[in-house]
């Protein structure tokens, strides 16, 4: 299989994880093979290459994303355990087992992953290829499917390539996946509770906690995780969008060039870079509130690229509650 330029293809071997591993530190998008289907990993402390991989699927919405770690001990280091998490682990990983967990407060994974909630999916992957390039990375890979949006999920290289073709840096072929469809995913922040049916049977989950998973009673408007609606992080400030110029007892947003402005601001990207504005999105709002203003004016955001997400996220977080 032959790419074009800007995608290399690379059998699986030593050194195409090495290079795929290299790939992952200095910022790039790689597709890999997991049992369920190839995912399109980037580094999840790496919030520019977060941004990257939302672009790179096209019409993207800021959904927070998986954290694939290599082992139970990675994952206890990004999320904190109960019980249940626990028997789900031991019982579960390595394997298409997705846990929605309460995030530590270092876990390192940047809030454009997270879509700025204050918990964490984890998972433990199965496939060889998986977990060897997460032992060389030595962290945490976010890596939601490796296709276009809206496309159907890759689970073989060649879809990868079909639809991500000079679009991402590089994809390991490994041939087929095993399971098909993507892991099965339970919340784990409070009773555990079926998010998305996956690659792990609803029964073999109750027979492991010797109890029936909950369902959501009801699907909100943002993702809690892949595969399902639940309320997304809105400041506890209003926010007021499209704004020309900011009110003295407002704290200010801004995009490009900003007015003088003697309260506090914080700008997404003073150069007008949709990516650098993508990554800032989530810790910005989060330092503007806790400035104690009342009010967060917003300036314009163009909508095109990832400026359609942004605009989608701000409008949400300024919808009356």
């Amino acid at each position: 299989m032959t790419a074009q330029p800007g995608t290399r293809v690379l059998q699986t071997d030593r050194d195409a994880i090495a290079a795929a591993a290299a790939c992952l530190a200095q910022g790039g998008l790689v597709a890999f093979p997991t049992e369920t289907v190839y995912g399109l990993g980037a580094a999840a402390g790496n919030g520019e290459a977060i941004a990257r991989l939302y672009a790179a699927k096209g019409r993207p919405a800021f959904n927070p994303l998986i954290a694939h770690v290599a082992d139970a001990a990675a994952a206890r280091r990004l999320a904190v355990f109960d019980d249940a998490a626990t028997r789900l682990a031991a019982a579960f990983w390595p394997g298409p087992l997705t846990l929605v967990l309460p995030k530590r407060t270092d876990c390192g994974v940047a809030d454009l992953a997270l879509a700025g909630l204050d918990s964490v999916a984890v998972r433990v992957p199965a496939h060889p290829v998986a977990a060897a390039l997460l032992k060389a990375f030595n962290g945490p890979v976010v890596a939601p499917s490796a296709n276009r949006s809206g496309h159907v999920s890759p689970t073989d290289a060649a879809h990868v390539l079909h639809d991500l073709r000079g679009r991402i840096d590089l994809i390991i072929d490994s041939g087929p996946c095993t399971v098909g469809v993507e892991s099965t995913i339970v919340s784990c922040l409070g009773e555990p509770t079926l998010l998305r049916p996956g690659g792990l049977p609803r029964e073999d989950i109750e027979r492991a906690l010797n109890r029936a998973l909950a369902i959501p009673a009801v699907a909100e408007e943002t993702p809690l995780a892949p595969g399902m609606l639940a309320s997304h992080y809105a400041p506890k400030a209003r926010l007021r969008l499209d704004a020309q110029a900011p009110r003295a007892d407002e704290a200010l947003l801004a995009f490009g060039p900003a007015p003088a402005f003697f309260g506090t601001t914080l700008n997404l990207s003073a150069r007008g870079d949709l990516i650098e504005a993508a990554t800032n999105l989530f810790s910005h709002l989060r330092a503007l509130d806790a400035c104690g203003a009342t009010t967060i004016a917003v300036m314009p955001v163009p909508h095109e690229g990832l400026g359609e997400a942004i605009n989608d996220r701000l409008a949400r977080a300024a919808a009356p509650r």
